[in-house]
């Protein structure tokens, strides 16, 4: 797909687990006008805070499955054991009318997406120090000891790759100012294709 003026823009935001991308991108949409947040699907379990169709569409593995094998899936990887996916679907009609579409997204799917839609905007958010990271992982209590230094060694490997492949990088020591450097970057890409 090639875009043009008249179409939408998509933008990547990654970034290691805990650094606050969530938060980031919920910020975001609320600072720009005319967005479409994107809903990845995953196969992991549901937490007690999470709402289905808001924070993730939870499927099982078989539905993940037949959504890559008929390609429905614009970017998928498996990431600490379970699947997590992007619907081609909403974020092709998002774009078509015009829209910025936020990828919240790992580094994996990120490549992927960026091989379909080469003009992506890639936004990496890093912590201040791997002491934060470690910290607010930590404070979210979302996953075991073991899982937590799991993702805090992944977390290492992403931020490398990342030097490689995104156009922008974002300290999230400040949420207030990480929204507002994520805003300009992006309000700068959209100015510059008009």
């Amino acid at each position: 797909m090639t875009e043009t003026n008249n179409k939408g823009k998509l933008v990547i935001v990654s970034g290691p687990s805990g650094v606050g991308k969530s938060t980031i991108c919920k910020e975001i949409v609320k600072g720009l006008d005319d967005v479409y947040l994107s809903v990845s699907m995953t196969t992991r379990p549901k937490s007690q805070t999470e709402v289905d169709g808001r924070d993730y569409w939870f499927i099982s593995e078989e539905e993940f499955q037949e959504r890559i094998d008929k390609g429905l899936l614009l970017e998928h990887a498996k990431v600490f054991g379970h699947f997590y996916g992007t619907p081609k679907d909403k974020v092709t009609e998002a774009l078509e009318e015009g829209k910025t579409v936020i990828l919240e997204i790992d580094v994996q799917g990120a490549r992927q997406a960026k091989g379909v839609f080469p003009d992506a905007l890639m936004i990496f958010i890093l912590p201040p120090s791997a002491k934060t990271l470690a910290e607010r992982l930590d404070h979210r209590g979302r996953d075991t000891a073991d899982a937590a230094e799991v993702r805090l060694n992944g977390a290492s490997t992403e931020i490398a790759a990342a030097w490689q492949y995104y156009q922008h990088m974002v300290i999230n020591e400040d949420l207030e100012q990480a929204v507002k450097e994520c805003v300009q970057i992006i309000t700068d890409k959209k100015n510059e294709a008009q």
